[in-house]
């Protein structure tokens, strides 16, 4: 198995935090990487227990003039169990108690965040059964910045990026001989994306099992979103083939060349092909990914579709057409995409909870003007007294009608760790009734306790 395959989910964390395009406080998922910052969990015994409670005051602001201001006490209780790489589980949920604001119908809870079946998927942050090194594993929980594999139809995605809806994911890996698969759902609760990707290990089936596994790869998948929850949307399927050849291994070093097509069953001309290079570097204080891909689209087919906005824009598109994305169109063209993960720590790599410097940016550069970019930064600072996030995302950059979000996170641990005091703030957009998007923000300051120190 090469080292790219790792970064398909690096990890699903057992602490809380905040997301760009959420309401604040949403937990962490399986993803490259996480971003607002949180305690981990004490990384030197074999089971480790973590209690956590935090309380806020949120408010949640209307822009242009699209509503009333509300106000809410937000209490949000965590119980984590960390098993280690095996096993890991992480409960809770934040509860808003209204101080202000609402309609005569609104209730003391914001119901918003528990009038769908799905909305219950998130108490479970996540849980864990196995790891990469595993035949069979299992995660679940949110999902924030997760790509499938070869990422040729998922990348980035996260499932709660629309506020108002608060799926439960999860993502199942397998081993069986030369083949390994991925396979994932968005919602457990709901019928919204689903897909897989099985890869073959062509050096396997032809000459044996080798030293180095997944060194020259085939691989097909296809994802199909039912448009059933989280709000109904028009049914998607897309499909794509992968190869992949490791040329270059070094200590810690991969160098491999990609290429692939794929297009949207049904539709006839919708298609795409890509080429490209990527390179991981692996050392006791540095985690390195870095790819850059030379893309075709043709007749609406896109790589990534399934990417960092898929949850708004199955909505309404960046752009001025108003439409969502499986009806609005898409031009004809080139594209060069490039990616860059880094995570790095003074003293030595744990788990992503632990780094000094964690940074993940995409960036994609149409042919035909258009930019779309996503990224996210935390740092630790101060004996890591101090954690700091801001993530942000622009798509349709030079085109009319460009949709920007971003928010911010910070900690302060005092008193020996176990008390913090945090602040976050962002923008926001809410799916209406009528497809349409609605802009808001978000602040919050508050107070927290737990164990993890």
């Amino acid at each position: 198995m090469s080292m790219s395959r790792g970064w398909a989910v690096v990890s699903l964390l057992l602490a809380a935090g905040a997301g760009w395009a959420e309401e604040p406080v949403e937990p962490h998922g399986a993803g490259e990487e996480a971003d607002a910052p949180s305690a981990s969990v004490r990384p030197d015994a074999e089971w480790s227990f973590l209690a956590r409670l935090e309380a806020t005051q949120l408010t949640l602001l209307p822009r242009h003039g699209a509503g009333d201001a509300e106000g809410f006490v937000q209490v949000e209780p965590t119980w984590v169990v960390d098993g280690g790489d095996t096993f890991g589980l992480n409960l809770g949920a934040p509860v808003r108690l209204r101080a202000w604001g609402g309609g005569e119908r609104d209730g003391l809870v914001r119901k918003e965040d528990w009038d769908s079946l799905s909305d219950w998927g998130q108490l479970v942050r996540l849980l864990s059964l196995g790891s990469d090194a595993s035949p069979v594993a299992l995660w679940a929980g949110s999902l924030d910045c997760f790509t499938l594999l070869s990422g040729h139809l998922v990348r980035r995605y996260s499932n709660r990026s629309n506020p108002d809806y608060h799926p439960a994911g999860a993502v199942l890996t397998g081993t069986v001989g030369p083949l390994y698969a991925e396979a994932f759902v968005s919602d457990v609760l709901g019928a919204r994306l689903m897909g897989a990707e099985v890869e073959l290990d062509v050096w396997h089936v032809l000459f044996g099992r080798s030293e180095q596994p997944g060194r020259y790869t085939l691989a097909l998948s296809s994802v199909l979103d039912w448009g059933r929850a989280g709000s109904t949307s028009q049914r998607v399927m897309l499909a794509h083939v992968d190869g992949t050849a490791v040329v270059w291994v070094r200590q810690g070093f991969e160098l491999h060349l990609l290429a692939g097509g794929g297009g949207r069953p049904g539709r006839g001309g919708a298609w795409g092909v890509v080429a490209g290079v990527g390179a991981d570097l692996v050392s006791p204080t540095l985690d390195l990914l870095v790819r850059l891909e030379a893309r075709r689209q043709q007749g609406g087919f896109r790589q990534g579709a399934f990417g960092p906005d898929y949850e708004l824009a199955r909505f309404q598109t960046a752009g001025t057409s108003g439409l969502p994305l499986a009806d609005a169109p898409f031009p004809e063209g080139y594209s060069v995409f490039g990616e860059l993960v880094v995570g790095w720590d003074a003293v030595r790599l744990g788990d992503l909870l632990r780094r000094h410097l964690r940074l993940s940016l995409g960036v994609e550069a149409f042919s035909w003007g258009r930019v779309d970019a996503d990224g996210r930064l935390a740092v630790q600072l101060f004996g890591r007294d101090v954690e700091a996030a801001v993530r942000g995302m622009a798509v349709g950059l030079r085109q009319p009608g460009t949709r920007y979000l971003a928010s911010g996170e910070v900690r302060w641990r005092f008193l020996g760790g176990r008390l913090y005091a945090m602040g976050q703030g962002g923008t926001l957009l809410y799916p209406t009734a009528e497809g349409a998007l609605r802009p808001g923000a978000f602040a919050s300051v508050g107070l927290g306790v737990d164990n993890a120190r």
